[in-house]
């Protein structure tokens, strides 16, 4: 089951001799960052009170883990007396309700959805097209169903004993969520091959194989830094997850250990969100005859593009069929091409992921103002 987060992105750590790896050890930066902005912008508003009527002292930067907190449920059940505890006894109660109505699963195809699927969407990159434009790779249940879905929720229209058990509560909780998880680009967009390597068209070859947003393929850059034992080579998802906005510090040491990254970030962290929210980012804004309901697609096909680039920037080699978790999969290797920019793929993607966590926030913000 693919897991994904933001650029996820997001929870996972992995440490190797003590030290943190870049790619798996900070995911929850982002949404942090993309709460914060949203904290700040709605600091001392009505929107800030009813926020606060539904989820307690829960900052929406804190709150903005919590989706993917709950995937360290899925080993050994929500109700195991060692699963850990992720809010107040009763957020965290309906949070719990919440990963029983939606359990992880492999199959596909089954009428009850994992939560796992509702971070993303896999539209094909390649031919371009936008979210409407076909049906390879989406679903009812992934991000740009999901999020209107809460916005449903929250607003009345949909009642609070749904099968899905999101709650408003819930509801806020996975919003703050999943509005970074779909300005990430390999959230959205995925490449597709077919059973010879080659990049292929799932509208037109149903046994066409996706990347499933990077997650199975290997990624090499040219400025990666000198190999480490121990230090694996990260995939094309985590790449964005991670990396690309640990990159917006180039101050923090690449390989440093959790204690003193935390204790280096926070200040950085602190004044990025400040000059974020304080400033307006370009284009951030739905047309006035969007319906909220409706803004996750326009997001999605806004992101698309971004999509289909990160991909066009890498040579993708070694493409083959993989077994994985009861589905056949590609996998292979990700390796950057020279630009004739000569801008390095990390330049580029810290560049994009500090404009899509920009708007991200902005458009929490907006979003929960205009549906609560």
């Amino acid at each position: 089951m693919k897991s994904r987060s933001l650029l996820a992105l997001l929870l996972g750590i992995s440490i190797t001799l003590g030290f943190a790896a870049q790619a798996h050890a900070y995911a929850p930066l982002g949404h942090e960052i993309v709460g914060a902005i949203a904290d700040e912008r709605l600091a001392n508003t009505p929107t800030a009170v009813k926020i606060r009527a539904l989820i307690g002292n829960l900052s929406l930067e804190k709150a903005a883990l919590l989706a993917d907190m709950i995937k360290g449920w899925d080993k050994k059940g929500a109700d195991n007396p060692k699963s850990f505890r992720v809010a107040s006894p009763k957020i965290d109660q309906q949070l719990r309700d919440f990963w029983r109505a939606n359990q992880p699963m492999h199959n596909m195809h089954s009428t009850a959805p994992s939560h796992h699927w509702f971070h993303y969407t896999d539209v094909p990159v390649m031919p371009a097209q936008n979210y409407g434009d076909g049906t390879a790779g989406r679903s009812k249940w992934d991000i740009v169903h999901m999020i209107p879905y809460c916005v449903e929720v929250l607003r009345g229209r949909r009642p609070e004993q749904n099968e899905r058990k999101i709650t408003k509560p819930v509801a806020l909780i996975l919003l703050a969520h999943y509005v970074a998880d779909i300005h990430q680009p390999l959230h959205v967009g995925a490449q597709y091959f077919d059973a010879q390597g080659r990049v292929a068209d799932p509208n037109k070859d149903q046994s066409a194989l996706a990347d499933e947003g990077g997650n199975t393929f290997t990624l090499e850059l040219s400025d990666e830094p000198p190999s480490t034992r121990g230090i694996r080579k990260k995939k094309f998802h985590a790449f964005w997850d991670y990396d690309a906005v640990n990159a917006l510090f180039p101050q923090v040491p690449i390989r440093v250990r959790k204690r003193e990254f935390q204790a280096q970030i926070a200040p950085l962290k602190k004044q990025l969100v400040r000059e974020l929210a304080t400033h307006e980012p370009t284009s951030w804004r739905m047309p006035a005859n969007i319906d909220i309901t409706n803004y996750a697609e326009a997001w999605a096909n806004e992101i698309l593009p971004i999509a289909r680039e990160a991909h066009e920037r890498l040579d993708f080699t070694n493409v083959h069929p993989r077994q994985e978790k009861g589905r056949v999969v590609a996998a292979g290797e990700a390796n950057e091409k020279p630009q004739p920019d000569q801008i390095s793929y990390r330049a580029w993607a810290a560049s994009v992921v500090r404009e899509k966590l920009h708007k991200a926030g902005w458009r929490l913000a907006d979003l929960l103002e205009k549906t609560l």
